[in-house]
């Protein structure tokens, strides 16, 4: 009798861990609808330099994403396929080099819940000064990850990277879902502090190296108002500076490794992707106080 018990204990922990991998089969077997590509094509401005093997390759991540995520709508919003797809596909950017030749075990294996709100909302916020003076706040925020496995993104906000007119100027462009996705791989690590799982203590002392240095330097520019490709929000902290660097690396993959060609050789290993292959790339033009480039310009 014992052995049978076991027996059933054994076959429903077999079938507890095979069983979703079965449905995630039966999702990735179920291509993209044509509307939903149609979406990638409209919201993912780097899928249209993408070869053959990256697009299938992001269409079977986002399969995967939207399989496993849940999608909540916020302060009555009703969340529909343009958000799902296009969250999820801007997403799955900071993980295609993962993919290989077919799917990761895990994308986001943390993450369980996507929060959408219409457009800002408000986070209570407790603030502790010097002499210990508790101050509560509520603060309007675009987006913001959580520990406990939820990404809450303002889908005003998501539509407008979505349907910007790209520009190098770091200033002119802000994508929310690229940003707080990167504070989900940073956390993989086990904290989030803007040095995200890199796998041996060669990488981890070389990630170090670049990245100080580059947030030194990024925190002397806000501090002296000096704008370049990297947004002075990244000087608040490590963890910002790692984000809004991943910003900058798929949206303004051409300026940034001009500017930045240490962080963005440290940003090409980790993330095993080159996106200057799929953005064009600016024209320099020259003007009466000399040579300055003209972003949104093309070649």
């Amino acid at each position: 009798m014992e052995g049978i018990v076991v027996g059933l204990i054994g076959a429903g922990l077999l079938a507890a861990w095979l069983l979703p991998k079965w449905r995630l089969r039966r999702a990735l077997a179920r291509p993209l609808s044509r509307e939903q590509l149609a979406i990638l094509e409209r919201n993912v401005v780097q899928y249209a330099g993408m070869d053959g093997g990256e697009r299938q390759r992001l269409q079977r991540l986002v399969q995967q994403f939207l399989h496993e995520k849940n999608f909540v709508g916020c302060a009555g919003l009703e969340i529909t396929d343009e958000m799902r797809v296009t969250i999820a596909a801007q997403a799955c950017l900071l993980v295609l080099g993962r993919a290989g030749g077919g799917v990761p075990a895990n994308v986001y294996p943390s993450l369980h819940a996507v929060l959408v709100y219409p457009g800002a909302f408000l986070v209570p916020r407790r603030e502790i000064d010097a002499a210990g003076v508790v101050t509560e706040q509520r603060q309007d925020l675009l987006g913001e990850s959580w520990g406990d496995g939820r990404v809450i993104l303002s889908w005003d906000h998501v539509r407008r990277g979505a349907q910007h007119a790209w520009s190098e100027d770091a200033q002119a462009h802000h994508n929310v879902v690229l940003h707080e996705f990167a504070h989900q791989l940073d956390s993989e690590s086990g904290s989030t502090n803007g040095a995200p799982y890199l796998g041996s203590t060669e990488r981890y002392r070389s990630w170090s190296e670049v990245l100080s240095r580059n947030f030194a330097n990024l925190r002397r520019d806000a501090m002296w108002g000096q704008h370049g490709v990297l947004d002075h929000y990244g000087a608040s902290s490590p963890a910002e500076f790692f984000a809004v660097a991943t910003e900058s690396f798929f949206e303004q993959p051409h300026a940034m490794a001009v500017r930045h060609p240490d962080l963005y050789g440290e940003f090409l290993k980790y993330f095993r992707v080159d996106p200057r292959a799929w953005l064009p790339e600016p024209v320099v033009v020259e003007e009466s106080f000399g040579e300055h480039v003209v972003y949104g310009q093309w070649r």
